[in-house]
């Protein structure tokens, strides 16, 4: 699973073309719900017009756990937000993209949620990735001049081809690039945001 650095680069570079620079017009934050599992994260907010901005986050945990466990994946997902009142302050309505890889195993989830079966994590492997898109509603309250704290939950759909191992070591496959089409919840986050 490795991340492709010129894609990453030109998302970012494509990201800074658009923004202007001035002030009170860019932002950055981290979601404390990713922090809260070792995921690292950042996401990069720029205004386009006084009511719409583009949003780009990224996650990545390659971190080894106990227990042989794996949550190893990276994800981008940039979204276009629609702001009621003004750019980063109050509500908002967003399209959002995803997509990324993962390798997971391992991780007791004993129930299945909307056609997905997560119990088989516990004691096989999943290693793919996906691609999908959804719309989100969120809420941005200012804490100070230039702190915010934003909420955000999201909807939609995802696409994923995978391959599926017998154990969380082992090299066997049981399945070979098998598709699952996901629909659900695709987005939940609690941003702390700097806003320059």
């Amino acid at each position: 699973m490795k991340l492709n650095r010129k894609a990453l680069a030109a998302i970012l570079l494509a990201l800074f073309a658009v923004i202007p620079g001035k002030a009170q017009n860019v932002a950055i934050k981290t979601n404390l719900l990713y922090d809260a599992f070792a995921n690292v994260n950042l996401g990069i907010e720029g205004k386009l017009a006084p009511k719409w901005t583009l949003d780009v986050n990224g996650d990545f945990n390659g971190w080894n756990m106990s227990g042989n466990k794996r949550w190893k994946h990276w994800m981008a997902q940039p979204e276009i937000r629609y702001w009621f009142c003004e750019a980063m302050h109050g509500n908002f309505m967003a399209l959002e993209l995803h997509g990324g890889q993962y390798n997971m195993s391992g991780i007791n989830l004993p129930f299945s949620f909307l056609g997905t079966n997560y119990r088989g994590l516990k004691d096989t492997r999943y290693q793919g990735w996906y691609a999908g898109a959804g719309i989100t509603y969120g809420h941005a309250w200012m804490l100070a001049k230039h702190w915010n704290i934003e909420a955000e939950i999201g909807i939609g759909w995802s696409y994923t081809r995978y391959d599926r191992y017998p154990c969380r070591q082992c090299g066997t496959k049981l399945e070979d690039n098998k598709v699952h089409n996901y629909a659900g919840l695709t987005k939940a986050a609690l941003n702390l945001v700097y806003i320059f």
